[in-house]
């Protein structure tokens, strides 16, 4: 699958399409629709699923420099307010501030992050390692693994220092249980390829 064969897919979603388009009106700072709404929509099309089936959120990453909690608070509400009429959980998270919550969720060190593709790289799934965003020239997606794993409803694990195999296993038992056709790599499988 290329670049422009997975863009075009992802965008068949119309809320997808929506979320890029208001964010670049909005230019909220390297802002980026990403991960399972955006690989998920293309395993519905190629296995000729309504688009939207399985999906939970829609997840925006953006990077602001202002890291306190209100100033993420406001841009979540403010998302919610141009997208309540997509009736689709949105959820941002400013990636500059991970750092600070992190941890104490999840138990794990996650060091500061420079930009939004840095916590993309962070994944889970190397499958869910894109992110799409609407530029003056058109749409640019950000995809360090590429495509295939996508476009073959491949789940291969991310390991790094983040990384849970019980949170990748409880991951791909729901993707499995809803879209049979995928096949998961077990995390020993590609841990050490790295």
């Amino acid at each position: 699958m290329t670049s422009d064969e997975f863009i075009a897919a992802a965008l068949r979603n119309s809320a997808n399409k929506t979320i890029v388009d208001e964010l670049f009106h909005l230019a909220l700072p390297d802002a980026w629709l990403v991960s399972g709404c955006l690989v998920q929509t293309v395993w519905n099309v190629v296995t000729g699923r309504k688009v939207d089936y399985g999906i939970v959120d829609y997840d925006v990453f953006y990077f602001d420099r202002d890291t306190s909690w209100e100033a993420e608070d406001d841009v979540i509400r403010r998302l919610d307010t141009v997208f309540r009429k997509l009736r689709v959980k949105v959820e941002a998270r400013n990636q500059a501030r991970v750092h600070l919550w992190y941890p104490d969720k999840h138990g794990l060190p996650y060091p500061p992050l420079a930009r939004s593709t840095d916590g993309i790289d962070r994944f889970l799934t190397r499958n869910t390692r894109i992110g799409l965003r609407r530029t003056r020239e058109g749409y640019e997606v950000y995809a360090p693994d590429g495509f295939d794993d996508a476009a073959n409803l491949i789940v291969r694990p991310n390991p790094g220092p983040n990384f849970s195999a019980e949170n990748y296993a409880q991951k791909a038992a729901r993707w499995k249980a809803l879209w049979p056709e995928v096949t998961v790599l077990p995390v020993t499988t590609t841990s050490s390829a790295g």
